[in-house]
């Protein structure tokens, strides 16, 4: 599948404003558009293919329903007149028809070439992520129309790579069109997709007419209709559905002004104006034809006079337009100004130390954990026989838990070689054939990998009590101008929830409660997500550094805001090997103050949001279709992070009388790990090691305590996030800081001494003395260490210590040196 440079792309249309805008966005980034590819209802129609644009001769067209899938039709229409009987809207879960009788035109309006296919079979797999559905289904899932017709495509167009679609907002529509296309092997594209969330940008295809609105970073998705508006482009209303929207908006022009504050206000009564893609269309509030558009795709516009367009009223307040006659004319050449979203980064200063706030005051009782680690160590033969080894172990081990591998939420893989990379993909990727397969972080650590023999070692995150309905991924496939498409076997995050149902019910009689949720989320390197290429070396010989980390970081933001995550537990920024100490410490203290800015950016830039409903729910779903007030808690988008999650924050209080500006507050703990090479040879990966979903106000506590002498290290740090839920039980994510240990000091003594020292504090803070006992199965989930300690040959002695990262230098946020980080996970349940 080709990944780099220029595209040769073939575009799907169902006559909608998205997929052409999408087109635009296409050219814009330097691809070549091929083809068009529609799909439509059966259907009879009357054509002609003359090359005068006012011809009104016909010829009936062979109904091609009765055809089979394999017909496949080459369209050059100028003139297009509808048979009668052909008035019925097919109201497809995937694709929209209504208008379908004029997608014949746009071959003859752009100079490209139309394929076409009707759309057999309904919306079989019903789920919002899609899988393949190889033959398990007796009825054909309406999204494989794609296969017969995008194949016909590359038989006459075997230059094409990519596949263009104008997915928003809709997971539902994105999963299809991407698992298609995969399968096809085409790169898949969705310029548009999370398109009202992201900033403007400095740069268009024509600058200098650049508009001055910018879009909305999720203020206002009406602000893509203007960008629609300023590229040229003019499509109609075709089609409403109730929510405020009557008739009379019908073949209104739907980005101009007018229309666009008309439809604010027509939602605005109905209680949805908020509503995330509600201005947009996104859930089924109006369908759009385009007509017209810049010189650099269109030709010539299509023209629908007013006696050729009825109206069809189906009851409900829903209505469309039947279109009986449209036609093809020729235009002067207009310029384009398509709006492309910017990165929005910025850098500051180096976070300062935090003080640690008040402990937690709790009884409680230690409870077996429903998250396992399961720590996987190649072992004799090459890579390649290694993972191999590695993936029937994992295979064994599920087989013998019972579990699907579905029940895996998150892998970290820890290489020797970073070229080795492709070929563990390979293997890795073959253990997961479900959608949304695990999150994973991916960081090579050269000859410091341990044991010694080992090419490559495996952590996986396992649910084993995790209902299947309970598993929410995010596998963005597409590029975009969002953050980057998968490049492998992995998803951008897995959310799950953080407390077991048995534990929530035996505390709730069952009750129907909102969990708290665990966010697993993948390694976020800075590739540029329309081109997934990294960013270029500057002219001026500057480093690309700055931009990188901040670029990864506000990649890892948007994830985690499509998560719905408010709080990160922790996070590392790895680095690939420094030519100096020097050199590490200042590319530590660079994260860190990226990491302080992207918390205060928030702070300052926190606002209400839109739902996070998926479209295709509130459309065809019943029980997300009635309409809501935008401002209930249970259709905003959270904010990241949520500071009202951290118990007795003040908002009030957090301003500084002084200055006018914001206190120090304490911020998620972030250090940085020196290994030796990132993947496609980045100069940075964030990779937190948690993110907490669905929480409720005041029920995070940081709490930090500090140790000095007393043992092997001069300097031990607790820092523990505490996260309460609402039936009693609570989970601890620790990490342990150690610095100053003496010299040739052994691995695992270090790490005993650091789990003696962390017992002690959750002893303290949590349970008491009596429960020391309780909690010694205690061990770390993780552990980041530097070549200090002496380590041993015995490779079960490591493995009974957890996962290991070797890493050639660790560095706080203040750029001190560290020696070891270790990271633990405990949970506990309270006294009844």
């Amino acid at each position: 599948m080709a990944a780099d440079g220029p595209l040769d792309v073939v575009a799907l249309v169902s006559g909608g404003k998205d997929s052409f805008y999408s087109i635009l966005h296409c050219l814009a980034n330097g691809h070549r558009v091929v083809a068009l590819a529609n799909l439509h209802p059966p259907l009879r129609v009357a054509t002609a293919s003359t090359d005068t644009a006012t011809s009104t001769s016909t010829a009936e067209v062979e109904d091609r329903s009765r055809a089979g899938a394999g017909n496949v039709t080459n369209t050059t229409s100028t003139t297009i007149r509808i048979l009668p009987g052909d008035d019925a809207d097919l109201n497809s879960f995937m694709y929209q028809t209504v208008g379908h009788q004029v997608v014949p035109l746009y071959a003859k309006a752009t100079g490209l070439p139309l394929f076409r296919q009707p759309i057999l079979g309904t919306a079989v797999d019903s789920g919002i992520s899609y899988r393949d559905p190889d033959g398990q289904h007796r009825e054909e899932d309406e999204t494989e129309s794609l296969i017969p017709l995008l194949r016909a495509v590359l038989q006459a167009h075997p230059e094409v790579n990519a596949l263009c679609t104008g997915a928003i907002l809709s997971t539902y529509q994105r999963t299809r069109v991407e698992s298609v296309a995969l399968r096809l092997g085409l790169v898949p594209l969705a310029y548009l997709w999370q398109y009202p969330e992201l900033p403007l940008s400095s740069s268009s295809i024509n600058p200098s007419s650049r508009p001055t609105n910018p879009v909305g970073s999720g203020e206002d998705d009406g602000q893509l209709l203007c960008d629609m508006a300023a590229a040229g482009l003019e499509a109609r209303i075709v089609k409403v559905a109730s929510a405020g929207l009557d008739e009379e908006f019908l073949w209104e022009n739907v980005a101009s002004e007018t229309t666009v504050s008309r439809i604010r206000h027509a939602l605005r009564r109905f209680g949805i104006a908020g509503s995330r893609g509600a201005v947009l269309g996104e859930g089924g509030e109006f369908e759009t034809l385009v007509v017209d558009g810049p010189s650099v795709l269109f030709k010539g516009r299509i023209i629908v006079r007013d006696e050729d367009r009825r109206i069809v009223r189906e009851g409900g307040g829903s209505a469309w337009l039947n279109i009986r006659k449209a036609e093809v004319e020729t235009k002067a050449d207009r310029e384009a100004v398509c709006q492309i979203p910017g990165l929005n980064l910025r850098n500051d200063d180096v976070v300062p130390p935090q003080p640690p706030p008040s402990l937690l005051q709790l009884e409680l009782t230690a409870s077996s954990s429903n998250s396992q680690d399961w720590y996987f160590v190649g072992n004799l033969g090459g890579v390649e026989n290694q993972t191999t080894q590695i993936v029937d172990e994992i295979r064994q081990r599920l087989h013998q838990s019972s579990l699907p591998a579905t029940a895996i939420t998150n892998s970290v893989i820890v290489l020797r070689r970073m070229a080795d990379f492709p070929t563990v993909n390979r293997l890795y990727g073959a253990l997961f054939r479900e959608p949304n397969p695990p999150a994973r972080v991916t960081i090579s650590c050269g000859d410091l990998l341990l044991p010694q023999e080992a090419d490559i070692n495996v952590l996986l995150t396992v649910q084993p009590r995790m209902k299947r309905e309970d598993r929410r991924g995010l596998h963005v496939q597409s590029r975009s101008y969002w953050a980057p498409a998968n490049i492998g076997p992995y998803s951008q995050a897995v959310a799950y929830p953080l407390f077991t149902n048995d534990e929530s019910q035996s505390y709730n009689d069952g009750a129907n409660l909102a969990l708290p949720l665990a966010v697993s989320i993948a390694g976020q390197i800075p590739l540029v997500p329309a081109s997934m290429s990294l960013p270029p070396v500057q002219l001026d010989g500057n480093s690309t550094l700055p931009l990188q980390v901040t670029l990864a970081l506000q990649h890892l933001w948007r994830v985690g805001t499509e998560m719905q995550v408010q709080w990160w537990s922790s996070v590392v920024a790895y680095f690939p090997r420094s030519h100096s100490l020097a050199s590490a410490r200042s590319n530590a203290l660079l994260a860190s103050s990226a990491w302080k800015v992207a918390h205060e950016s928030a702070f300052s830039n926190s606002m209400d949001t839109a739902e996070t409903i998926d479209p295709w729910d509130r459309k065809y779903n019943p029980a997300y279709m009635t309409y809501g007030d935008p401002g209930d808690s249970t259709t905003s988008r959270s904010v990241l992070p949520d500071w009202e999650v951290l118990k007795d924050f003040d908002a009030v209080a957090d301003v500084d009388a002084e200055g006018g500006g914001l206190m120090q507050r304490p911020l998620p703990f972030v250090f940085s790990a020196e290994v030796e090479e990132l993947p496609r040879s980045a100069d940075v990966e964030w990779h937190a090691h948690l993110g907490f979903a669905n929480i409720g106000t005041g029920s995070i506590q940081l709490c930090s305590e500090t140790s000095d002498g007393g043992g092997p290290s001069e300097h031990i740090g607790l820092h523990h996030v505490i996260v309460e839920s609402s039936f009693g039980t609570v989970f601890v994510q620790t990490i342990a800081v150690c610095e100053g240990f003496k010299t040739s000091f052994s691995f695992v003594d270090a790490v005993d001494y650091t789990i003696l020292a962390v017992k002690r504090s959750l002893d303290k803070m949590l349970a008491g003395q009596n429960d020391l006992v309780i909690v010694a199965t205690i061990k770390p989930k993780l552990t980041y260490v530097t070549d200090v300690f002496v380590f041993p040959k015995h490779t079960p002695s490591l493995l009974e210590r957890g996962a290991i990262i070797p890493c050639r230098s660790l560095w706080d946020s203040r750029g001190d040196s560290l020696d070891m980080v270790s990271i633990f996970e405990t949970r506990w349940v309270g006294g009844r």
